[in-house]
């Protein structure tokens, strides 16, 4: 999912359900430590994979976060 555009990525996680966005953070985080590994290792040939993960997961977190105020209103 990282290698997609910004756009195009930001639409398919837009038209998930919370089901579904609650998965992909979960595959995206084990992607992360799996990157993390490699990277120690030195098995990871692409580490620019690192902070497009980690910002793919930024995104969903901001997602869920609209979505949970949205649903819930401000507490201001």
């Amino acid at each position: 999912m990282a290698g997609q555009k910004r756009r195009e990525l930001i639409e398919q996680l837009r038209n998930m359900n919370d089901v579904e966005l609650a998965a992909e953070l979960t595959k995206q985080r084990e992607q992360l430590f799996n990157l993390r590994r490699n990277n120690v290792t030195r098995q990871l040939e692409n580490t620019a994979l690192i902070p497009a993960t980690r910002k793919t997961i930024a995104r969903i977190l901001t997602l869920m976060g609209e979505r949970s105020a949205a649903a819930g209103g401000s507490n201001q």
